[in-house]
């Protein structure tokens, strides 16, 4: 069967344009997550099914919002749970220092957090300690990989942190969380579960 590019253009966008539309589940405590990034994180889950094996958890991280706030969010997919905690994005990423994410990255040495959705690969020990390793799903995060961007914990991540300074530390482009909320994400985002990172 012949298939012009048009017509497949259109029923790739078709596809596409269904799945943000799909309606979002009923969550039981949605505050702080914003609706679109959950629809697009739904969508990636949908979009990435043949190599993202566990629908169970995702993680959402949403660099729309400064690093002060709580922005890693765990959600069950299943009950609708969601948890929210602090995440730190990388230092090429917002170069004055100013708690907001002011671009993304792919490219090596930008020291930058990349756009798109993740898989998670396992569980390791490196030089941050337990860490996730972390592949890269999209054009826009497919170096992932090769530049070590990872979930693992920070000192410059902490409540403390955002009392005392208004706004976390930075990462190389890592997913740095706090050594407390570490134990938890590492149970539930062990391997072959999605982390969805973007702004609005």
């Amino acid at each position: 069967m012949n298939v012009s590019r048009r017509s497949l253009f259109a029923a790739t966008g078709a596809v596409a344009a269904a799945a943000l539309l799909k309606p979002i589940p009923s969550f039981a405590d949605p505050a702080g997550v914003s609706p679109a990034m959950l629809r697009r994180a739904l969508a990636a889950l949908d979009r990435h099914s043949a190599v993202v094996p566990n629908r169970d958890v995702i993680a959402i991280a949403d660099f729309s919002l400064p690093s002060r706030m709580p922005r890693f969010h765990l959600v069950d997919v299943a009950n609708g749970r969601i948890d929210s905690l602090l995440v730190a994005h990388g230092r090429g990423s917002d170069p004055s220092h100013t708690g907001w994410l002011q671009r993304f990255s792919n490219e090596a040495q930008s020291h930058a957090t990349s756009a798109g959705a993740y898989r998670t690969d396992g569980l390791y020990v490196g030089a941050h300690g337990r860490s996730i390793r972390l592949s890269g799903l999209d054009a826009t995060n497919d170096n992932a990989l090769s530049r070590a961007i990872v979930v693992h914990a920070a000192w410059y991540v902490s409540p403390e942190m955002v009392k005392t300074h208004g706004m976390l530390g930075r990462s190389e482009g890592c997913f740095a969380l706090s050594e407390a909320s570490l134990p938890e994400v590492l149970e539930r985002l062990g391997s072959g579960n999605l982390v969805y990172a973007d702004k609005v």
